[in-house]
């Protein structure tokens, strides 16, 4: 069965179908309503959990916890962890006027069917499996006798339902077993053990129990394995199944208990790791891998008695084994693994000796979390990408290559639904879906994809995860059943070559009374429930056995469309041809005796003794007692290929009551074993058609109604004919689509005359004619070279189609990191193309063709900035060339804001943010100013600003470069007009002076408190600011009172007398602070007027014109001294690391000159220098 569970509203990624669940022993009790009344229905039904031992295949053991990781989902036919059923409440019968919802339905069968938790299965050849060889069909999803489980429909009826043709009840031979003292659980575990053994473990909870005599009878475990051992979970060896491990409890310990005799007696290993859960190898019977809690992935050679570390940081449920024929090393696991800076990546190495030198990177990038999937000939990923979701696939091994979806699909999600049949199924949800997938079939490699139905139905199901309506009829390839969502209806339709065609299934004649049913196709049709069963133990709602080709037990609906209310049971005999009906209410049925006879029994809703059985594919039932009690049948279990004709039966008495084990014996049903005169021919066919896949198919069955045994050497096909091809036996090749004559057409998007760039001169391709031959299908001649690509002479054509990208997708680089660039050609002659690549850096490097560059081309930028990177393919007739823009950026450490500390209100005043290490064309700044609340953006570091108001304005800048962002903010004195004098200090500060902006603070405010005692202006009057840097330097502000600006004259006169006297105090050294005790300092000043009052009258003097001049003149100097720097410098530079122009030495250096210029100004008072010092100070903030 095909089962696609997909979480809503998911991102586009790659899943596959989540391994198994081990038995889980100790799991927390499912709370029951418990009626009022003795007598009255249970309100809900138990759980029962069971694994089988004799299926042979890894998937029964991969390991994956359901309870710890619940958000895995799946879609191939089995339930994923986080899948499990609620609790069992009473279900109600879908009437009352109103119609059930499919949603409903499959809700509503979840609480009847489950519990908190149950075994998950799936078969060899589906996702998630761990390199075993494809299984046959039969085995996929949930397995009874190698059955497929789907889920059930329960209805409340007590009576018994109605058959046709039932007869007296013989008796058939069973025992009961209760697990006394165990009444209270709603969850039980019981695990087939050695092959073809008689040996059955049971658990509920504890103690677990262990039968010899195929559950006759149980004895505890307890002896065995410690009465104070608390058990978690138990594995099976899939390659031998004598081999037992179960893990204890973490929460009281951490330990392995090993058997090698199916249970009869355990050995105790401590780990050093708390496990959650394992996977077997698919061959070596001692080798396994652990996962731990830890997200680390441990192996042993020796059956779990002794681990060792393979990887840490493994993603959780992506570790795999090798695979048989693939993979060179018997022992090579592959994974999906965290790097230390979070990036994840697809490793390989050997179990036992996976060090870092040791370890293999197949895929040469990065990948999407949990989107590695190694699955038979193919290994999946996704790559990380900003816009569309980006696979790739390995086929055989081979290097990874771009999935091609068609061009405008635009996957939301994607999941692997198979891959057994020599190519990819997969269900694709495009852009525009919401409920509905799109079913897409790959062509061998895996890499091209073609649409072979669209919007398949999903049924919401537990948690809000969705299944997807799809069902792989087994025993006989090619043969889909799908639910379709057609204009607002849901109908069942059937294909016999793997959706080539698709027809609506026919409804049966008559009813179970002979009346004859009218339902004209299309207008009417049956429809079958395909979803699958939560409880894997009750046999679903559709059902196909290898061993049986043809016959199909289905629950279903005749009419318009699909519906969940009066519905019934149907069979097939013909593969889908034709249906009759068996019941008017829902069984579940079974296939014994590898599929000669079907077992029927009613939902588990009410209580039952009897069971049906068919020898006649559903047209008689014969009535059988395996109890004198009527029991809750809660779940059946047959032991897969075994000769014993035993099945389990497990359920209770009532509510109240112990568990219920019934052992049934069904070898009385039958009266001997069958003879070639029992057995007649099948001829497999499509509505007469007898060509299937390309081949006529014969079966042999059992003659319909012989009470006779199969056994084991029954033989299914006869034989298979070829038959001579024909257009159903191709499909529509990609790029291409069937329009409504049935011709396949180029797609609007697709270019039908592109040829591939591997193409060269002299070599031979395979041009398509639309079409390709369905895969397996083994049709011969007939319109077979019509269809098939023909072989033709590669062309000389000019380059075209150049495509440039990184590596990575991304258009940014960090500063010293290799940037990988990869460059695509649609069409033009690979090998002789001369494809040349210019860095935008002064670099550029040339190829003589296109596979030099298939690992891409690495370069290094050794600076920051915007780079134009132009690619050119040219060859003699012709080229093409392409550009990218690349972001080298290297993350901003320092960002100062350089402002004037006062201001004139409405003059324009330049601010500049200065940002180390300078980044060119590559930072963006945010910039606050005064009260606004949202920020001016630039790319240059200065802004020019009008204040239009008097008072203290608050200025932020914020820098962003890569993934860093820095702020600093100043706070500036807006006023009329102002007057400053610059101070220096005595030079026993310098040695107190540790440069760093808190300091300066509270210096100043020092500074200021030592003035105040000097003057009598008020505090709000001073403003002290010091500077950067040593010598230690500052410079003072007398500013107006805020009311006092509109009377100017007045108060430039209070400014001129409150500079005099603080001149005079200064000049006679009367200002001075303590730094510490026995430290004082001298406040001096620097120059008598070093700025004269300013307001916003235009001025012009020499003094300001020689400033002017003196800054021009300083910038030439700097712009020198960084462009030529002399040996001196150099040296000065030594001491400090380089890091590809992110250092600060530089700055460092030119602000030590500067301040050693200041002070040399200071000392000498001369004017001129003390005007260019004075503004090197304000302007040069290091």
């Amino acid at each position: 069965m095909v089962a696609a569970h997909t979480l809503q509203h998911a991102k586009a990624e790659i899943t596959c179908a989540s391994c198994p669940s081990p038995v889980q022993l100790h799991l927390e009790e499912l709370q029951l309503g418990i009626p009022a009344d003795p007598t009255q229905e249970p309100a809900s039904l138990r759980n029962i959990r069971v694994e089988f031992g004799e299926l042979g295949v890894t998937e029964l053991n991969t390991g994956i916890d359901g309870e710890q990781f619940p958000e895995e989902v799946s879609l191939d036919g089995v339930s994923a962890p986080g899948d499990t059923p609620g609790s069992a409440g009473q279900s109600q019968h879908g009437g009352g006027g109103q119609p059930e919802t499919a949603e409903d339905a499959a809700l509503r069968r979840a609480k009847r069917s489950g519990g908190p938790e149950f075994a998950d299965l799936s078969e060899s050849g589906w996702s998630g499996r761990a390199g075993v060889d494809a299984g046959a069909p039969e085995d996929r999803g949930s397995m009874l006798d190698g059955q497929r489980q789907g889920r059930s429909e329960f209805r409340w009826s007590r009576d018994e339902g109605r058959g046709n043709n039932r007869q007296d009840e013989p008796k058939l031979t069973s025992s009961t077993f209760s697990l006394t003292g165990d009444s209270a659980h709603n969850h039980a575990v019981v695990y087939w053990s050695g092959q073809n053994s008689s040996v059955s473990t049971a658990a509920s909870f504890f103690p677990p129990q262990r039968s010899t005599d195929y559950g006759s009878t149980y004895e505890r475990m307890n002896d065995k394995v410690g009465s104070k051992t608390v058990l978690s979970y138990l594995y099976v060896c899939p390659t031998n199944k004598r081999k037992i491990m179960v893990l204890t409890d973490p929460e009281f310990e951490s330990s392995v208990l090993i058997s090698t005799d199916e249970g009869a007696s355990f050995q105790k290993y401590r780990l050093s790791f708390f496990v959650l859960s394992l996977l077997f190898h698919p061959t070596e019977e001692d080798w396994a891998l652990a996962y731990s809690h830890d997200q680390k992935l441990y192996s042993s050679v020796d059956f779990g008695r002794k681990w060792q570390l393979i990887h840490e940081r493994v993603t959780p449920n992506r570790f795999y084994w090798s695979v048989a024929g693939l993979d060179k090393e018997p022992d090579l696991v592959h994974m999906e693994a965290h790097t230390p800076d979070g990036n994840v990546q697809y490793v390989t190495c050997r179990a036992q000796m996976c060090t870092e030198a040791n370890r293999n990177y197949p895929f040469h990038g990065y990948v999407d979390i949990s989107s590695l999937v190694v699955q038979d000939d193919y290994i999946f990923i996704q790559v990380p990408t900003s816009g569309r979701a980006t696979y790739y696939v390995s086929y055989k091994r081979d290097s990874f290559i771009q999935i091609k979806l068609p061009k405008y699909s635009l996957p939301k999600d994607l999941h692997i639904v198979s891959t057994d049949e020599k190519q990819v199924f997969a269900a694709v949800q495009e852009w525009n879906q919401n409920d509905t997938y799109n079913l897409y079939l790959s062509d061998t490699r895996g890499i091209y994809f073609t649409l072979a139905m669209e919007n398949v139905k999903t049924t919401r199901g537990i948690g809000g995860n969705q299944m997807l309506d799809l069902y792989e009829v087994s025993g006989i390839k090619g043969m889909l059943i799908a639910n379709k969502r057609q204009d607002n209806q849901v109908k069942t339709y059937i294909t016999y070559n793997k959706g080539r065609d698709w027809r609506l299934l026919q409804a049966p004649a008559a009813d179970l009374d002979g009346n004859d049913i009218h339902c004209i196709l299309p207008f009417c049709s049956l429809h079958l429930q395909l979803q699958m069963s939560e409880n894997p133990y009750l046999s679903g709602t559709i059902s196909t056995k290898s061993s049986a080709p043809g016959i199909i037990v289905a629950t279903g609906n005749i009419g318009a469309e699909l519906s969940y209310n009066n519905v019934g049971m149907f069979i097939s005999s013909d593969a889908g041809n034709s249906w009759r009906p068996i019941f008017e209410e829902e069984h579940n049925v079974w296939f014994l005796d590898k599929g000669g006879a079907l077992v029927a029994v009613k939902q588990p809703s009410v209580p039952t003794r009897h069971l049906w059985v068919s020898f006649d594919e559903g047209r008689q039932w014969t009535q059988h007692s395996f109890s004198s009690v009527p029991l809750f049948v809660d779940g059946v279990l047959v032991e897969a290929g075994a000769e014993n004709q035993i099945m389990t039966f497990f359920g209770h008495f009532s509510h109240r009551s112990e568990w219920q084990l019934i052992k049934i014996d069904y070898k009385s049903i039958f009266s001997r074993k069958c003879t070639e005169e029992d057995y007649q021919t099948w001829h497999l066919h499509n509505q007469g058609e007898p060509c299937v896949m390309g081949q006529k198919q014969i079966y042999m069955k059992r003659r319909p109604g012989n009470y006779c045994m199969l056994g084991r050497d029954y033989s299914r096909i006869l034989s298979a004919e070829s038959c001579i091809c024909r257009a159903h036996d191709f499909e529509c090749d990609y790029g291409y689509e069937r329009r409504g004559d049935g011709n396949c057409r180029p797609a609007f998007w697709f270019n039908p005359s592109t040829v591939s760039r591997s193409c060269s001169q002299g070599q031979n391709y395979l041009n398509s004619t639309g079409y390709r031959k369905v895969v397996l299908n083994n049709c011969t001649k007939g319109v077979k070279e019509m269809y098939t690509a023909r072989k033709q002479q590669c062309p000389n054509r000019p380059p075209k189609g150049l495509l440039l990208t990184t590596k990575d997708g991304k258009l940014t680089a960090n500063l010293g990191n290799n940037v990988t660039f990869l460059v695509h050609l649609d069409e033009g002659d690979s090998l002789r193309t001369n494809i040349q690549l210019d860095f935008g850096d002064g670099t550029a490097v040339s190829y003589s063709n296109l596979s030099w560059t298939e690992e891409g081309i690495k370069h290094i930028y050794k600076s920051a900035g915007i780079f134009r990177v132009t690619a050119l393919a040219e060859n003699t007739l012709g080229y093409d060339s392409t550009t990218l823009f690349l972001h080298v950026t290297c993350p901003v450490e320092h960002v100062q804001l350089l402002a004037p500390f006062v201001v004139i209100r409405n003059k324009e005043v330049n601010i500049t943010a200065v940002v180390l290490p300078s980044h060119s064309r590559t930072v963006t700044y945010f910039w606050w100013l005064g009260n606004n609340t949202e920020p001016v953006i630039t790319l240059d570091g200065s802004i020019s600003h009008t204040f239009t108001s008097e008072g203290m304005h608050t200025i932020t800048v914020q820098v962003a470069a890569a993934n860093s962002i820095l702020q600093d903010t100043k706070t500036i004195a807006v006023r009329e007009f102002f007057k400053s004098l610059l101070l220096s200090f005595s030079p026993n500060l310098d040695e107190f002076n540790p440069d760093i902006h808190e300091w300066r603070q509270d210096v100043g405010r020092v500074i200021k408190k030592a003035l105040l005692q000097v003057t009598t202006g008020s505090p709000e009057q001073l403003l002290v600011a010091v500077f950067p840097g040593v010598p230690t330097a500052a410079e003072l502000f007398l500013l107006p009172h805020k009311n006092q600006s509109e009377a100017k004259k007045k108060s430039e006169e209070e400014l001129e007398r409150a500079s005099d006297i603080i001149v005079s105090a200064l000049n006679q050294n009367l200002v001075e602070f303590e730094l510490k005790p026995g430290v004082r300092v001298i406040v001096y000043n620097t120059q008598l007027t070093l700025a004269p009052l300013v307001d916003s009258s235009p001025r012009h003097s020499s003094s300001a014109m020689l400033m002017l001049l003196s800054v021009v003149f300083l910038g030439l100097a700097v712009f020198l001294i960084y462009k030529f720097k002399s040996p001196s410098i150099t040296a000065q530079f030594a001491g400090s690391s380089p890091s590809r122009g992110c250092s600060r030495a530089f700055q460092s250096f030119l602000c030590r000159h500067v301040h050693q210029s200041l002070l040399k100004c200071r000392r000498k008072k001369r004017l001129l220098n003390g005007l260019i010092c004075g503004f090197c100070a304000a302007a040069l903030i290091c």
